[in-house]
């Protein structure tokens, strides 16, 4: 995916300050996030970017995590899990999926699987992953794996806070499925970092289909299908 360049405006916020047992305690990484879209329209979605550190840190627990199947949807769309996480894919719907990831080096094929089943996938590496169903086509969800336990998603207005970040040299990634990704190297000191400005772009974005499990074309009427 292309980069962009990322105008950053940075102020000072609370001091950092002494842990119980005299170690450090971790300091505040704040800012906002816009997207310039088509016509000079508002964007829709802010809230599903990902921002996330990249440098030495200390890496999250794994968890679990379910994205649902409905109405021929993932929900959420977007997920950000720690490496090693394991996604569920529970099915809402009353017909089958397969949900699969084709991608390396997390890939995964879930298979048929019907309504009230949930099958999941441990991703072992780092990394974005794309989820697609073999059988509709225009379901995607994108799961980001995290080696590092600093990143977030922003808030519908695109605002957005990292907490407890150890203060040194970082590079700051924002990811969103229809902008080039922005990225900035920051230093973070003892006094923190707040008032970052992030602006994305999504005025060159356009749906891409994708290929089937086998790596072959959908179906021409496979965004036709009965179910």
């Amino acid at each position: 995916m292309r980069r962009m360049a990322l105008f950053v405006v940075a102020s000072c916020i609370a001091a950092w300050r002494p842990g119980p047992r005299g170690g450090a305690v971790g300091v505040g990484v704040a800012g906002r996030i816009s997207m310039r879209e088509k016509g000079g329209k508002p964007p829709r979605d802010l809230g599903a970017a990902v921002v996330y550190l990249e440098g030495a840190g200390p890496a999250a627990r794994p968890m679990s995590v379910d994205v649902a199947i409905s109405d021929k949807e993932f929900v959420p769309r977007v997920v950000v899990v720690p490496q090693g996480s394991t996604v569920r894919f529970p099915n809402h719907d009353p017909f089958n999926h397969n949900v699969f990831s084709a991608g390396e080096p997390n890939r995964f094929d879930l298979g048929l699987y019907g309504r009230g089943e949930a099958k999941g996938y441990t991703l072992t590496s780092a990394g974005l992953v794309q989820v697609f169903c073999n059988i509709h086509p225009r379901m995607v969800a994108f799961v980001q794996v995290m080696a590092t336990r600093y990143f977030t998603q922003p808030a519908a207005d695109g605002s957005f806070a990292l907490e407890d970040v150890a203060p040194g040299r970082y590079t700051l990634h924002v990811w969103h499925e229809r902008s080039p990704q922005a990225v900035q190297e920051l230093a973070v000191g003892p006094a923190g970092v707040s008032g970052l400005e992030i602006q994305l772009d999504a005025r060159g974005f356009r749906w891409v289909p994708h290929k089937n499990k086998l790596g072959k074309d959908y179906p021409t009427d496979a965004g036709l299908e009965r179910y």
